[in-house]
C-alpha cells in the first residue's frame, strides 16, 4: 500500500447519510448540541453521540463544553472547504432536497438581539462585537488585547488602568446561546457592557436579561466598530 494521507478514512466518516446531514447542519459556523444534531440527522440522540464521537476522533468535528452542555462544531475551515467541494461535486438540481434547519436560543427577538450573559453582552450584538474585535486585530489569537485594541477601547473610555484587577481572564470567548458563535466575556467584556450603559447607549430592562439599545446608542455602537 502506498504511503500518504488516509483519504479513505475521512471519506468514510463523511459518507454516512446521518453524519453528512449533521455536518451540513454545522456549515453555517454554529455549534450545536448532540440533540439538535440528532434531529438534523433523523436519528436518536444515542446514535448521534456515537457518530459524533467518531467525527471528533477523526478531527472532523470539535467539541466545546460550557456548563452542563457539550457543543459540536466543524473542526475548522478546511473541513468546511471539503464539504463545500463535495456539495459542488454531488449537486443535482433535480434531486436536491431542502436541508433541515435548527433554530437555537430564545424566540424573543429582543433577547436574540442583545442580552446580558452573567455580566457581559451576548446575542447578535455581542457576537458582532467579538467578530469585529478578532477580525480587525483588536485582539490577538490568544485573546490578549492588542495596542490597536486598547486604542479603540479608549475611544469609549476604557483603559488598562480602569479595568479592575482580578483572577478573572482579561478576555474570554463565551459560546453564545442563540447565535452559537462566540461573544466576549472576561473583564473586558464586562467593562464594555458597563461603559455602554454608562454612555446611555443601552440599558438593561427591569426583570429581564434584555439589553435594549437606543437608536442613537446602536448607531454609535456600529460607528465605534468602523
Amino acid at each position: 500500500m502506498s504511503e500518504g494521507p488516509n483519504i479513505a478514512r475521512i471519506a468514510a466518516l463523511v459518507a454516512d447519510p446521518a453524519r453528512s446531514a449533521m455536518l451540513l447542519g454545522l456549515m453555517d459556523g454554529r455549534a450545536l448540541t448532540a440533540t439538535e444534531l440528532a434531529n438534523l440527522g433523523g436519528i436518536t440522540k444515542q446514535t448521534a453521540s456515537s457518530h459524533l464521537a467518531k467525527l471528533v476522533d477523526g478531527d472532523v468535528v470539535s467539541v466545546e463544553t460550557q456548563g452542563r452542555h457539550r457543543y459540536f462544531k466543524l473542526a475548522g475551515e478546511h473541513v468546511a472547504a471539503l464539504l463545500e467541494a463535495l456539495m459542488v461535486f454531488s449537486h443535482d438540481s433535480a434531486t436536491l432536497q431542502p436541508t433541515k434547519t435548527i433554530r437555537t436560543g430564545p424566540k424573543d427577538l429582543n433577547l436574540r438581539k442583545a442580552r446580558i450573559c452573567y455580566d457581559h453582552l451576548a446575542g447578535e450584538m455581542g457576537v458582532k462585537l467579538y467578530d469585529h474585535m478578532m477580525g480587525h486585530n483588536w485582539l490577538h489569537d490568544d485573546l490578549s488585547v492588542s495596542a490597536k485594541g486598547w486604542d479603540m477601547l479608549a475611544h469609549i473610555g476604557i483603559s488598562q488602568k480602569t479595568v479592575p484587577l482580578s483572577n478573572r481572564p482579561l478576555c474570554r470567548a463565551c459560546l453564545d446561546w442563540s447565535q452559537r458563535r462566540h461573544h466576549l466575556a472576561g473583564r473586558i467584556g464586562k467593562a464594555v457592557l458597563d461603559q455602554m450603559i454608562a454612555l446611555a447607549w443601552a440599558r438593561r430592562l427591569p426583570s429581564s436579561r434584555v439589553i435594549s439599545f437606543t437608536p442613537e446608542g446602536e448607531r454609535r455602537f456600529f460607528e465605534w466598530l468602523k
